[in-house]
């Protein structure tokens, strides 16, 4: 058992609200960095020469994710411009809070767009039932570890 379980932490709603930032940057940074690439390399496909032959389904799918993924990318680095206009206000709390619910957002903008990105290759690639199969299994796997699993952990820890 870990000696400070059952223990609250001794710290000023300040500290804790520092706290709760840093370890919300952390998390920011590995997201960001995912939907950066992806959205890279998403905007470099339209320039390829096969691009030009894809059906107008596969066409409308690239068009869907790199929506997605730009909307990812914007949404993952909106806690910076949070931060830059709201810094030396005191409202710390308030702004862990705001763009804590803006990564949850970004992070499941960005689930889609992994999943939108898979089943564009894959219907690319192998076409039909077997790429939505495996797209689908994919987003699946993403709803248990991101979302089952810590909902379960936090209902065992209640």
């Amino acid at each position: 058992m870990n000696p400070a379980e059952g223990r609250e932490r001794r710290e000023t709603s300040f500290e804790r609200a520092d706290r709760q930032w840093n370890d919300l940057l952390q998390e920011v940074r590995v997201a960001q960095t995912g939907a950066q690439i992806l959205f890279g390399f998403l905007l470099s496909v339209a320039f390829m020469p096969r691009f030009g032959t894809v059906s107008p389904f596969d066409r409308g799918l690239y068009v869907v994710t790199v929506v997605l993924g730009a909307l990812a990318t914007g949404t993952l680095i909106a806690p910076v411009a949070y931060h830059r206009r709201l810094a030396g206000r005191r409202l710390k709390p308030e702004l862990v809070r705001a763009t804590a619910r803006l990564v949850v957002l970004g992070v499941v903008l960005l689930a889609l767009t992994v999943g939108a990105s898979l089943l564009l290759l894959l219907h690319v690639v192998i076409g039909g039932g077997l790429a939505w199969g495996i797209a689908g299994g994919v987003m699946a796997w993403f709803a248990l570890t991101w979302l089952l699993l810590p909902w379960l952990l936090l209902r065992h820890h209640r």
